[in-house]
């Protein structure tokens, strides 16, 4: 599958202005995880955790990569704070400072604005978490905010062409959330939104951790054992690594051996619970569009479909081809970045 933009899109000509030299027009993907951040005619310019660190007045101390490094280590007079949550702002202040800060990094001139800004939501969430996202764009400059579904972004980032009469299912797993939807004709047919995604894997690996081996592991150590031994069914080759945390018996720093067949089942309970969202969407599509599923299979994108076998375990439940986007973790962003680039072709897809 490739991964650029539709090419009738590419192909048409762009509208350009004697100003837009004066303009950053960008495309933002507002993860519970990661921002990334497409600049118009450059591409994809910013890639960084979604995290601010702040001193205890409130004042931003630091954003992205280097707040990323003190979670979790910092002392009283700093905190890191993750302003969204299952994919919406939870934090209405902090992320406008972690949106202001990061189109800081990208603007290379002092004097250039924020003329239209493209950001991506969940289709789940509520008018007032959308009215919060728009909110949080415009106080941070922008003059004109358009919203996209993600999963909508995530098919055109993936090169579909959403205007035909054709069905694709997307399943766009996040940090916060998995989005399941089935498009066609510019439109989101059924959508489900599971307020479950790559934290909630970390979450159920530190609960784990506690459980079985009395020991406290943070949040970092989580996400690095998921990445290094999660996976969703059995490996060819089994793994294991140590991980350090603090004894809850002793209170002391202490090393332990984790195999992937301890992580597997400690995941198991929250993949299946993905992969029945699946099921569950698959039986709400109309036939016609059901069809065509069977053709053209299920894409994954988002940081979750990296999960090892997580494609095989989905493709042996509904017995459809199930295809691993190329570069999930910016499919979104790319998708966003598109309509960013010609919003008049995208217009019907804007929310």
């Amino acid at each position: 599958m490739q991964s650029t933009a539709n090419p009738d899109s590419k192909n048409r000509p762009k509208k350009q202005s004697a100003f837009d030299w004066l303009y950053t027009d960008i495309a933002i993907d507002l993860g519970t995880a990661n921002t990334l951040i497409y600049e118009r005619n450059k591409g994809i310019v910013l890639n960084e955790p979604s995290i601010v660190a702040l001193d205890a007045k409130g004042g931003v101390v630091a954003i992205g990569h280097e707040a990323r490094l003190m979670h979790e280590k910092t002392h009283q007079n700093i905190r890191t704070i993750r302003p969204l949550r299952d994919g919406v702002i939870a934090d209405f202040e902090v992320a406008e400072h972690m949106i202001r800060g990061m189109i800081k990094k990208v603007k290379k001139r002092w004097y250039s604005s924020t003329r239209k800004m493209v950001v991506c939501v969940p289709s789940g969430i509520t008018e007032v978490e959308k009215r919060a996202v728009r909110d949080s764009a415009e106080r941070a400059g922008a003059k004109e905010v358009f919203l996209v579904d993600e999963p909508m972004a995530a098919a055109i980032g993936i090169g579909l062409d959403v205007h035909e009469p054709v069905g694709n299912m997307i399943v766009d797993i996040g940090g916060g959330t998995t989005e399941i939807a089935v498009i066609a004709l510019s439109g989101i047919v059924y959508s489900q939104s599971v307020r479950i995604g790559g934290d909630k894997l970390n979450e159920v690996i530190i609960n784990y951790f506690r459980r079985n081996h009395n020991l406290l592991i943070g949040e970092r150590t989580g996400e690095e054992v998921k990445m290094t031994l999660g996976s969703a069914t059995p490996l060819d080759e089994e793994i294991e690594m140590y991980a350090k945390g603090r004894d809850l018996i002793n209170g002391v720093p202490k090393t332990r051996v984790v195999t992937s067949r301890d992580v597997r089942e400690a995941l198991s309970e929250t993949v299946n619970t993905i992969v029945e969202s699946v099921t569950k969407s698959l039986e709400q599509t109309p036939p016609e569009l059901s069809s065509d599923l069977l053709d053209r299979g299920i894409m994954l994108t988002g940081g979750g479909a990296l999960l090892k076998n997580l494609d095989r375990l989905i493709m042996e439940t509904t017995e459809l081809p199930v295809h691993i986007a190329e570069d999930p973790l910016t499919a979104v962003v790319r998708g966003t970045g598109a309509i960013l680039e010609d919003i008049e072709f995208y217009k019907s897809v804007l929310t």
